[in-house]
C-alpha cells in the first residue's frame, strides 16, 4: 500500500459515467471491493442527456462485422471485446435491470420508456447491488506512480490506493457534464500516446435567416449537396433539424467532420432538395395538380399543402412578396417553376461548426495500440485500464458510443485486479 494512504480497494474507478458504472458494477459482481470517484455531485450526468433525453442505448445491428465497420479504423481492434460483450449481451444485461429495448430506424435502440434517466437509474442500481462504493463531489488531483505502476491517487485531501485503477473520465464533449478532458491530460502525463481531440459530431452554423425562421422544424428524408467554391463535394440523404444557429440532426452531425475538412478547402455552400424522390418534372406536375385543385385560393393559404410540415415561413421568405398574396389561378407558369426550383434547391452557406459544448462526441484520446484491447489494460501500466470516450475511436451517432461504453466498461471490470 502506498505510504500515507487512508483507504485501500481492489479497484478504483475514476469517473462515474456510462463506462465507469459498467466497469464498477462488473468488478463488484466478482466480489471485489470497488470505489467510484466522481467529481460531479451525482453519477451519470452525461448519460441523462443522451439521445435528447431519450438515451440511444445501443445500435441493434446483430452482424458484428457490419456493426464494427461503423468504428472506422478501430474496427480490427474491437472484435475480441465485442465477442466478449456484444449487442445481445447488452440487451440481456439491460433486460435483467428492467429495461426493454425499443428499436427504431437505422437500428437505433432506446429504452422502452424513452427516458435516459431510467437507464442512469438502472446503472446506479447495478453498482449498488454489487456493493460498489461511490464518492461524489470529489475531483481527482493527481495520479501517483512508481516506475510503471500506479500506487495511488490524490482526490480531495485524501490519498486512495487500489490493486487496479480504471480510468473512465470521458472525452471533451458536453463539458458542462464534467467531461473536461482530465483523463486525456493524465494519460499524456503518464507517457501514453494520445491523439488531439476535435469535436466530431456537432451541428453546423449557417448564414441564411430562412433556416433560423423555422427553428425546431425537422426536414425529413431530404437530400443535401455540399459544394466548395461551387464544386460539388458531398451528397447525402437523411433528416435535418433546423435550429436558431443553423442545422443539426443525423445527416449533419454524422458528416460534420467531412464538412469541417471542406472548410479548409474554401467557401462551403449547400443546396437542399426537399423532394429527392421526384425529379423536377415530376415535382412540377405534382405542384400543378395541387394548384388546379385550389385555383381560387390565395397561395400563402395553400403553401403548407405544397411543402414539408412547418417550412411555409421559410419558403414564403424566399419568394417575391407579391407571390404569397396571389390567387393560385393567376400564378404564371414561370412563377410556378420558380417555386418548384426553390423546393429542389434551398440554398445555405456554412459559416462554421459548433464546439465541444454542443458536440455529441469528441474524437481523440489514447491510441489503441497503447492498450491490450482484449482486457482494456494499459501496455505501460499493468494495473491501469482505460474505457469509453478516452479511446481514440471515431464513430457516428446512432447508439455506437454508448455501446462502446458498455463493452469497454464490462471488459475492464471483468479483468481489473
Amino acid at each position: 500500500m502506498y505510504q500515507g494512504s487512508q483507504q485501500h480497494y481492489d479497484v478504483i474507478v475514476i469517473g462515474g459515467g456510462a463506462s465507469g458504472m459498467m466497469a464498477a458494477g462488473t468488478a463488484g459482481a466478482r466480489g471485489l471491493d470497488v470505489l467510484i470517484i466522481e467529481k460531479n455531485k451525482r453519477l451519470g450526468e452525461k448519460l441523462r442527456i443522451t439521445g435528447g433525453g431519450r438515451c440511444n442505448i445501443t445500435n441493434y445491428e446483430l452482424d458484428h462485422r457490419k456493426l464494427l465497420k461503423n468504428y472506422g479504423k478501430a474496427e480490427p481492434f474491437l472484435y475480441s471485446m465485442f465477442s466478449e460483450f456484444g449487442i445481445l449481451d447488452t440487451e440481456k444485461f439491460f433486460n435483467e435491470l428492467g429495461i426493454q429495448f425499443k428499436i427504431e430506424a437505422r437500428n437505433r435502440a432506446f429504452p422502452h420508456t424513452e427516458k435516459a434517466s431510467d437507464v442512469e437509474k438502472a446503472m446506479e442500481d447495478f453498482c449498488n447491488k454489487n456493493k460498489a462504493k461511490v464518492l461524489t463531489n470529489t475531483p481527482v488531483n493527481k495520479i501517483l506512480i512508481e516506475k510503471n505502476y500506479i500506487v495511488g491517487i490524490e482526490a480531495g485531501k485524501k490519498t486512495y490506493t487500489a490493486n487496479s485503477y480504471i480510468l473512465a473520465t470521458g472525452g471533451l464533449s458536453h463539458p458542462e457534464t464534467g467531461s473536461t478532458g482530465d483523463g486525456l491530460k493524465w494519460l499524456a502525463d503518464l507517457g501514453h500516446a494520445t491523439a488531439e481531440p476535435t469535436p466530431s459530431l456537432v451541428p453546423i452554423t449557417v448564414a441564411e435567416s430562412w433556416v433560423k425562421n423555422i427553428s425546431g422544424i425537422t426536414l425529413p428524408d431530404i437530400k443535401i449537396n455540399f459544394y466548395v467554391d461551387g464544386i460539388k463535394k458531398i451528397s447525402k440523404t437523411g433528416n435535418v433539424l433546423c435550429t436558431h444557429f443553423g442545422f443539426s440532426g443525423p445527416l449533419i452531425i454524422n458528416n460534420a467532420k467531412n464538412i469541417a475538412d471542406l472548410m479548409h478547402e474554401g467557401r462551403v455552400t449547400g443546396i437542399i432538395d426537399l423532394y429527392p424522390k421526384k425529379d423536377i418534372g415530376e415535382l412540377d406536375k405534382y405542384i400543378l395538380e395541387l394548384f388546379n385543385n385550389n385555383k381560387n385560393k390565395i397561395f400563402k393559404n395553400i403553401c403548407k399543402e405544397c411543402v414539408p410540415l412547418g417550412t411555409t415561413p421559410a419558403i414564403l421568405g424566399l419568394l417575391d412578396e407579391s407571390f404569397a398574396e396571389q390567387k393560385v389561378h393567376s400564378i404564371s407558369k414561370e412563377d410556378r417553376r420558380t417555386f418548384v426550383n426553390i423546393l429542389k434547391s434551398l440554398p445555405f452557406t456554412v459559416t462554421g461548426l459548433l464546439g465541444y459544448e454542443k458536440s455529441i462526441i469528441a474524437d481523440g484520446g489514447i491510441l489503441l495500440s497503447e492498450i491490450d484491447m482484449r482486457t482494456m489494460q494499459s501496455k505501460k501500466y499493468s494495473n491501469l485500464y482505460i474505457t469509453g470516450d478516452l479511446l481514440h475511436i471515431n464513430r457516428p451517432s446512432g447508439g455506437f458510443s454508448l455501446q462502446l461504453c458498455w463493452t469497454t466498461g464490462y471488459v475492464a471490470g471483468k479483468n481489473a485486479s
